[in-house]
């Protein structure tokens, strides 16, 4: 809606009214409803705060009777009572004195020790494969680098078509 330009002094008195009567509408319900929109925010203020816990202290072991010597002992199972293992071998201190050689803008300290850790196969740093993906290639044994020795123009007579872009392709190309 385009804004008027011509406005006499009717129009202007109009809008001069309905401005001063809006005006009233709101300072009268603010006079009739702001205490309690008020108390509401002030509600929620308090609900907002923070919620404490309680602490909780360590529980004392209760000191159980000993048990009858008439009933049958039992032996506990070797894989209860065996200690977890970490999932990585321990760091060598040749590597982790890495870590405390300069630092990792100059291609020291942690950039050079994680580089060190990187080269190690996996079955160096971890007892068994931690992921699913590690299960791929473990037990491999050191990567096999292959030299990539070709001649180049068998090379660009075997990626190139020999037909040419836009020639029909020969039928025995198609796949059905």
């Amino acid at each position: 809606m385009m804004r008027q330009l011509n406005m006499d002094t009717v129009q202007q008195n109009f809008w001069k009214e309905e401005y001063l009567r809006e005006k009233m509408l709101r300072c009268e319900w603010h006079r009739k409803y702001g205490s309690m929109v008020k108390a509401k925010q002030k509600a929620k203020a308090a609900a907002r705060l923070p919620l404490h816990l309680p602490t909780l202290h360590p529980k004392t072991p209760l000191l159980s009777p000993p048990a009858p010597k008439t009933s049958p002992s039992r032996v506990p199972s070797p894989a209860l009572e065996a200690p977890m293992q970490p999932e990585m071998y321990p760091v060598p201190p040749a590597t982790r004195a890495l870590l405390y050689e300069g630092i990792s803008h100059d291609s020291q300290g942690r950039y050079c020790y994680l580089n060190a850790r990187k080269q190690d196969i996996p079955e160096m740093r971890y007892r068994f494969p931690i992921t699913t993906s590690f299960t791929y290639g473990w037990q491999l044994g050191p990567p096999v680098k292959q030299d990539m020795t070709f001649c180049k123009m068998c090379h660009i007579d075997s990626f190139f078509r020999k037909n040419g872009a836009f020639s029909p392709l020969d039928p025995r190309d198609l796949a059905l």
